[in-house]
């Protein structure tokens, strides 16, 4: 059986949360050859950590390494795009984290009488094309890191709706926790969108996903996005909010929104509403509730109620981890008993892992990253316009 070799670019949470998955696979061989970062320091203790064998100074280094087969970029999201071009040009195969690309100018860069949520979206679809036909053309994979769409829950909804062969009328979902603490997700720059494109980024790409294998399953073609409506704030600025004297949540946002809301319209004419916001206390949120023409099917990725903790001091369970985002661990908590494998992260590695080795799609690929990718910059351009915008959904055949 042959060894698939893995190196990571960046060693912060997603890279971590990656090495165990990694680490789960079955049924196939998996080294984590490598790793490279922008802090040697880092890099190397992370290693060492980790049983990494070899540290790369940069991720250039890393790229000419002939027994790599595939790179995890798990790095800010405005390296994504170059990182992942030369990555391809070098033969390798890609995992990217969510958002695949973006764009990170500031919006004082924007020349007087020009939009800003327009030039982002030109520019950032221009950008994922530009990763996916570098994909195409070196004849590598591209495999969109969105846990979501692996979710043991999301699974079986999929399941029940091919039994029950009803009509997905309405999708209700929704990303929430009380802030990031990295300070790439601060500003524009970095991380290229707020709580939307952070948060966001995962109940669009489940209503997308489930909309498209509806599609699939009925008539043997995606229905696609058609439209979108979006309302937005910064929530923790608002007046509201700074006149209280206690700060739960995170509070230094620099230019970004931190609640958002968006309705998608399907090309069959029903909807999915998402939600996604950095001011909600309890932990992180990760829900979706899908309506049929004949069933309902409620998905709860965290919280949920498998294993239910009650503390009277934080101090009691100091030493175990509850649940991610949590505030205190004082009163009652839900303490998941495997937050990887519910989250979806297990199966997603396990589903690249063989795509390699069989040499066929992931089921998260580059045009779920780049569709993904439209709807949230369509959505901050119709913030910006306050009017409804149409998806151009150019698919183009990136799925290699």
């Amino acid at each position: 059986m042959k060894t698939i070799n893995v190196g990571i670019i960046g060693s912060g949470f997603s890279a971590a949360l990656h090495v165990e998955a990694c680490r789960k696979v079955i049924g196939l061989n998996v080294c984590i050859r490598a790793i490279a970062g922008g802090n040697r320091d880092r890099a190397e203790s992370f290693a060492g950590k980790n049983g990494i064998p070899i540290v790369y100074n940069d991720y250039k280094e890393m790229l000419a390494d002939k027994e790599i087969d595939v790179v995890d970029l798990c790095i800010p999201n405005m390296m994504h795009a170059e990182v992942a071009v030369e990555a391809a040009r070098a033969q390798k195969h890609i995992i990217c984290e969510k958002p695949m690309t973006g764009y990170f100018g500031s919006p004082e860069s924007i020349t007087a009488g020009n939009s800003f949520a327009k030039t982002a979206l030109e520019q950032a679809l221009r950008s994922a094309d530009e990763i996916l036909h570098a994909v195409r053309d070196n004849n590598v994979k591209f495999m969109y890191a969105e846990n979501w769409i692996y979710a043991p829950s999301v699974a079986k909804a999929k399941r029940l709706l091919h039994a029950g062969n009803g009509s997905i009328l309405d999708i209700r979902a929704e990303e929430s926790h009380s802030g990031s603490h990295a300070k790439a997700s601060k500003r524009w720059e970095t991380a290229g969108g707020g709580s939307l494109m952070i948060l966001g980024s995962h109940p669009i790409a489940a209503a997308i996903h489930l909309k498209n294998f509806e599609g699939r399953l009925k008539w043997g073609k995606p229905i696609r996005v058609q439209s979108v409506v979006a309302d937005m704030a910064p929530m923790t600025k608002s007046s509201a909010y700074e006149s209280v004297q206690k700060h739960w949540m995170v509070t230094d946002w620099v230019d970004v929104e931190t609640w958002a809301s968006v309705i998608l319209t399907f090309t069959d004419g029903t909807k999915a509403v998402i939600f996604a916001s950095f001011a909600v206390l309890g932990g992180i949120r990760n829900v979706m509730d899908i309506y049929t023409s004949n069933s309902v099917i409620k998905c709860n990725m965290t919280p949920n109620d498998g294993v239910m903790v009650y503390a009277p001091s934080p101090d009691v369970f100091a030493e175990e981890y509850i649940a991610e985002k949590l505030e205190t661990k004082a009163g009652w908590n839900f303490a998941s008993s495997d937050e990887d494998w519910v989250r979806g992260y297990n199966q997603e590695m396990q589903d690249f892992m063989e795509c390699i080795a069989e040499d066929r799609l992931p089921l998260s690929d580059g045009q779920l990253a780049r569709d993904v990718l439209e709807v949230i910059y369509s959505a901050y351009l119709s913030y910006e316009t306050g009017q409804r915008i149409e998806i151009k959904n150019n698919e183009e055949e990136h799925k290699r």
